[in-house]
């Protein structure tokens, strides 16, 4: 399975970025797929993950303002972004693991991506 994230950017705080992740591969349905994070000097930290019956989970620090999403059509995975903070500031990076459900995790997952940065200025 090969991830690619996109989407990240430059954005005020109070704004919205949408960052996407396409895996390969034709079983993609049976991943969860998971969104981590990792700010300037700080350790990588779980942000969402969607199991393949598409539960949820969240981290507390963005519950209420991040919604993850999945489209199995496409073999994507969404991360809608909204209220956005400074120090949501981070790069992105998309998981992929075959797991009982959404995990907070990451030696659950298998696949990571190369990550995409997200800038929220004050």
């Amino acid at each position: 399975v090969h991830v690619v994230e996109s989407g990240g950017g430059l954005v005020q705080a109070g704004g919205s970025l949408r960052v996407s992740c396409v895996a390969s591969g034709q079983t993609f349905s049976s991943y969860t797929m998971g969104w981590f994070r990792r700010a300037p000097g700080k350790e990588r930290e779980f942000v969402a993950a969607i199991g393949w019956t598409s539960s949820t989970t969240y981290a507390d620090s963005v519950k209420g303002r991040f919604t993850i999403a999945r489209d199995n059509a496409k073999n994507t995975v969404y991360l809608q972004m909204n209220s956005l903070k400074p120090e949501d500031t981070a790069v992105y990076y998309c998981a992929a693991g075959l797991v009982a459900g959404p995990s907070y995790r990451a030696p659950l997952y298998d696949y990571w991506g190369q990550g995409t940065q997200v800038t929220v200025s004050s």
